[in-house]
């Protein structure tokens, strides 16, 4: 068979359509990674399409076509940095066996890695949850309730069928007890980790008192009586 027989035949057996869909989607991958870092570095209104373009080498008119709006590349943003932080159960086994609040003690104990380890992706979250208007931010809290991103809802019926969460209480309420409760426990350290100068310096000691006292407290909430 000529070579010339041998490249049609690979020509035919290739789908157009389907290089072309990777071509996108590598695109996309490209420009959602570069706002990760823009809006992270920036914030929500300090960060200008125009500069994620040209960091990229594309026109600006390429990422509304991609995302429609600012405000949809940031949600494309937000949801991959929230898909790449731990979810409850990605903790060790031997923690997941100590139990639900044991787990819970475990990620409250490592909230310094989102500053030192997953600041980039964190601070998107902080953005997303803190710092965009009200349309935007329906639309996080939409993108949060519907995939539960952080698997809380599997933890919660967990921690109900092992008999250690209140189930006179409904497991959505319970979810959401934890997520609220959790999150701002967690964005109140961390913001101490940055300004240290806005806070008394808290000591390893301190720390570690504030997160056995945190658990106590949601135990007295949601734990089984």
């Amino acid at each position: 068979m000529s070579e010339v027989v041998k490249a049609q035949g690979r020509t035919r057996g290739r789908d157009p359509g389907s290089a072309e869909t990777a071509r996108l989607g590598t695109k996309r991958e490209a420009l959602v990674a570069a706002a990760i870092r823009a809006f992270a570095e920036h914030g929500y209104e300090g960060t200008r399409v125009e500069a994620i373009a040209g960091e990229l080498g594309i026109a600006k008119g390429s990422v509304f076509a991609h995302f429609g709006s600012k405000a949809g590349l940031f949600l494309a943003a937000y949801e991959a940095a929230v898909r790449q932080l731990p979810r409850w159960q990605d903790a060790p086994p031997d923690v997941l066996a100590a139990g639900f609040f044991a787990t819970v003690r475990y990620w409250l104990d490592r909230t310094g890695h989102l500053v030192r380890e997953d600041w980039t992706v964190y601070r998107v979250t902080l953005v997303g949850n803190h710092g965009t208007d009200l349309a935007l931010k329906r639309d996080v809290v939409r993108f949060l309730a519907d995939e539960d991103p952080y698997g809380t809802a599997a933890f919660v019926a967990e921690g109900m069928a092992r008999g250690e969460v209140r189930d006179d209480l409904s497991p959505a309420l319970v979810t959401g007890v934890l997520d609220w409760l959790a999150e701002r426990f967690q964005d109140a350290q961390v913001s101490e980790e940055l300004d240290p100068g806005l806070f008394r310096r808290a000591t390893p000691a301190d720390r570690a008192r504030r997160v056995e006292e945190f658990v106590e407290l949601l135990r007295s909430a949601i734990g089984r009586r």
